[in-house]
């Protein structure tokens, strides 16, 4: 609309410069070398804009003649950077396609028609990857390193190819490198990752808390600073536990539910004389996070009390978490220890006689109840041989290793937060039966208690169960009467 009434309005202003003119006539006269030319002003100003007219299309004309060549030449490198592109993204293309053989000819036409083009250098270190050519892949990003405006591209190449070779010292020397030029996430992240190998977690948290928690979301993030911050106490738990538990309950803010945490914490209490906030700790997470490690420390908190304070305490956790085996566990642990034998019975029965089988913990304390009530017998005996084939208790986990203490890294990736509290892997024995498994443990990180190994009992002379002859195996598990007296 506007320029309508522009136009409109020039149009205006140029019929009112016409009529202006026609009325106010006059002549031109040009008298050059004895000759008189006389015409009208408006015939005059005629000629003069079409002789201006004329001079720039000859001009123009004049320009497309020189210029030619130049045109000529500008327009062959474009065909030739529209085909050298076309041949990108072709190769682009077969790369996440996962075609190498049309990546690498699309690599080679690019790199005909763009030499010096950084996407061609990287199309041609993704097809050479591809293909498994290594060298060509490393030598290629070794050039786009040695160029400035494909520099960290370059390293970044290179770090991963050291990482694929297992060269763990040369990744790591690449990205501090690239983190010199500019601290991106996946250098902090190599920062981090070394890190974590090499134990060093107060570098590795530095690094977390700044350009490498950028790509993460903030839980993992949180929960990863929460991890380090706990390694970090572990390590001044002894030489600085007023740091330690600063750094436990800074964790514990972060993943309320931490048991690593939560457990320095406790103890850096208890060390200051803070037992009954240490409890209390224990009492509020001890409802979503039933683990054994906070029920030793529970029970055991006080040194000086006696065995039976000890069950008290383990009876509170019970009372606590009802449905946790822990609780029971930790009551039965707690029974034997103060002499109150039932009582461990009675903890211990639910999880003999409910519809999973007992782990080998819980066969582990029914032997040392059977000792402790009765002394050497074959229920003794008995229950030490169904440990040895019953399922492992949970444990921290990671990598196929099984460790009795929790880690802040795998000792096998050095990957942070690996260790997870599971059930470890059990394989069956095919020439077990089904009701009589062997189940075969995967390494464990530490030397597990050895499991003793019972010599077959010799046959006791014919005389009724009551008089005290041993049941057949699997009678434990399901004769509440022999659970409560000790004998069958």
């Amino acid at each position: 609309m506007i320029r309508v009434l522009l136009f409109l309005l020039g149009l205006g202003a140029l019929v009112l410069g016409a009529a202006w003119l026609v009325d106010r006539p006059g002549q031109i006269v040009l008298d050059w070398q004895g000759h008189r030319i006389t015409t009208s002003l408006v015939v005059g100003l005629g000629v003069l804009v079409g002789g201006a007219a004329l001079a720039v299309v000859v001009w123009s004309l004049l320009r497309l003649l020189l210029g030619l060549p130049g045109y000529i030449s500008l327009s062959s490198r474009a065909r030739r950077r529209e085909r050298g592109y076309a041949a990108i993204s072709r190769g682009m293309i077969a790369v996440n396609a996962g075609d190498a053989q049309t990546a690498r000819l699309a690599a080679v036409e690019a790199q005909k028609l763009l030499r010096d083009e950084p996407l061609s250098l990287l199309l041609r270190a993704q097809a050479a990857q591809l293909s498994n050519d290594r060298e060509k892949a490393e030598a290629t990003f070794k050039v786009m390193a040695e160029r400035k405006e494909t520099r960290l591209l370059g390293l970044r190449g290179l770090h991963a190819e050291a990482q694929r070779r297992g060269d763990t010292e040369k990744a790591h020397e690449i990205a501090s490198r690239a983190h010199a030029i500019a601290a991106l996430p996946w250098t902090a992240q190599a920062v981090v990752e070394h890190s974590t190998a090499t134990a060093d977690w107060q570098k590795a948290l530095e690094a977390l808390q700044g350009s490498a928690g950028a790509k993460l979301d903030r839980k993992t993030r949180e929960r990863q600073i929460a991890v380090l911050e706990t390694a970090i106490g572990l390590e001044k738990e002894q030489a600085a536990p007023d740091e330690a538990l600063r750094l436990a309950r800074s964790a514990l803010k972060r993943e309320p539910d931490f048991v690593p945490a939560l457990a320095l914490a406790v103890r850096a209490l208890a060390r200051k004389g803070g037992a009954r906030k240490a409890m209390k700790m224990i009492e509020k997470a001890w409802m979503v996070v039933p683990h054994p490690d906070l029920a030793k420390l529970y029970v055991d908190l006080r040194p000086t009390d006696s065995s039976a304070d000890r069950l008290t305490r383990a009876q509170a956790l019970l009372r606590l978490a009802p449905g946790a085996a822990e609780s029971r566990l930790a009551v039965a642990r707690a029974g034997i220890a103060a002499g109150a034998y039932k009582t461990a019975r009675e903890a211990l029965l639910p999880l003999i006689d409910g519809p999973e089988r007992p782990t080998a913990r819980v066969c582990m304390l029914m032997a040392e109840l059977e000792r402790a009530e009765h002394g050497a017998s074959g229920y003794v005996n008995e229950w030490l041989t169904r440990a040895s084939k019953a399922p492992r208790d949970p444990a921290w986990v990671a990598d196929g290793i099984v460790s009795d203490y929790w880690l802040p890294a795998s000792p096998v990736t050095g990957k942070l937060d690996a260790f997870s509290w599971q059930r470890p892997i059990e394989q069956l024995s095919s020439a077990a039966e089904p009701e009589e498994a062997v189940f075969v443990p995967v390494p464990r990180l530490t030397a597990a208690p050895p499991v003793v190994e019972a010599a077959a009992p010799e046959a006791p002379p014919a005389e009724s169960e009551a008089d005290g002859a041993v049941p057949e195996e699997g009678t434990l598990a399901t004769d509440r009467s022999a659970l409560g007296s000790g004998h069958g």
